[in-house]
C-alpha cells in the first residue's frame, strides 16, 4: 500500500520534468542546414561587392544566397548592412532583428545587437539605441564600439531631455512675461489717460486766469510752460520685477545657444556602422 502510494506521488513529479524538458529543447535555436558550397560562393560575391561599395548588387547576392537557404545567418546579417547602406534603416532592422534571435553563436548575436542600435541612432530613437547596445555588451562585454556607441547614445538622450525642458521652461516664462507685460501696459494707459484729463482741466483753468488776468503776461508764459512740461506723459519705466525677468531671459538665450553648440560637437563624432563579419 505504502508503495502504491509513493508511485502516485512520484508521477506529477516525472511528468513535470519531462514537460520542462521539452519546452527547453522548443527554446533551443535548431540546428540549421549546412551551408552549402554554392551558397557561400554567392555570399562572397556579395561581399566583394559590397566592399567596392555597390550596395544595391551586394543586396542582390544576399537575397539570392536566403532564397538557396533561408537559414543562412551570415547573408542575413550583411543583407542587413548593404540595406542599412543605402539609407532604408526600416528595412535594415527586421535583418537584425532575426539574426539576434536565431543565431547560435553569440558574438553574432552581439553583432546584431549592436547594429539594431545603430539604426536606432539614425532614427533619433536613443532610448531604443541604449537597450540594443546594453544587449549586445551582454554577450560581448569586450567591444569597445559598443561601449562607446553606448556612451553616445546616452549623452545624446540626457541632451535631448535637457533641451526640452529648457524649451518648457522658456515657454512658461514667455507666458509670464506676457502677462506681467499686458498688465503694465493697461495700467501705463490708464496713468496716461488720469494725466490728460488733468492736463485738460489745468487748460481750462489757465484759459479762464488769461482772460481775467493780463498784468503779468510773462508770468503767465512761465506758469503755462510749467504746466505743459507737467502735462507731458512720464516713460514708462521697467519694475525691478521686470528688469530680474530679462536678465533670466538673457542668460536662458545664452545657455540654450551652448547646449546646441556641444549638439553639434556630439553628432559630429563617429558612430561606428558596421562589425566586421
Amino acid at each position: 500500500m505504502r508503495r502504491l502510494i509513493l508511485i502516485l506521488m512520484l508521477i506529477p513529479v516525472l511528468l513535470f520534468g519531462q514537460e520542462k524538458q521539452q519546452v527547453e529543447e522548443q527554446d533551443k535555436p535548431k540546428e540549421p542546414p549546412k551551408i552549402k558550397l554554392a551558397e557561400k560562393q554567392i555570399l562572397r560575391s556579395g561581399n566583394d561587392l559590397y566592399k567596392q561599395e555597390r550596395y544595391v548588387d551586394a543586396e542582390v547576392k544576399y537575397k539570392k544566397a536566403l532564397k538557396k537557404n533561408p537559414y543562412y545567418e551570415t547573408a542575413g546579417f550583411n543583407l542587413g548592412n548593404a540595406v542599412y547602406e543605402q539609407g532604408r534603416y526600416e528595412e535594415a532592422l527586421p535583418q537584425y532583428d532575426m539574426v539576434s534571435k536565431s543565431a547560435r553563436d553569440q558574438k553574432t548575436r552581439a553583432s546584431a545587437f549592436h547594429n539594431q542600435g545603430n539604426v536606432m541612432m539614425k532614427q533619433k530613437q536613443y532610448a531604443q539605441a541604449i537597450d540594443a547596445y546594453k544587449k549586445s555588451l551582454i554577450l560581448n562585454p569586450t567591444d569597445e564600439e559598443t561601449r562607446y556607441n553606448l556612451a553616445l547614445a546616452q549623452k545624446l538622450l540626457e541632451d535631448e531631455q535637457q533641451n526640452q525642458n529648457n524649451e518648457n521652461n522658456d515657454q512658461n516664462q514667455d507666458q509670464n512675461q506676457d502677462q506681467n507685460q499686458d498688465q503694465n501696459q493697461d495700467q501705463n494707459q490708464d496713468q496716461n489717460s488720469e494725466n490728460q484729463d488733468q492736463g485738460d482741466n489745468q487748460q481750462k483753468d489757465k484759459e479762464q486766469d488769461d482772460g481775467q488776468d493780463n498784468q503779468d503776461p510773462n508770468k503767465d508764459n512761465n506758469q503755462g510752460d510749467q504746466e505743459k512740461k507737467n502735462q507731458q506723459p512720464q516713460p514708462n519705466k521697467l519694475s525691478d520685477q521686470q528688469i530680474e525677468q530679462l536678465l533670466e531671459a538673457m542668460n536662458n538665450e545664452e545657455n540654450k545657444t551652448q547646449q546646441k553648440v556641444n549638439a553639434k560637437k556630439a553628432r559630429g563624432k563617429k558612430v561606428n556602422q558596421e562589425k566586421d563579419w
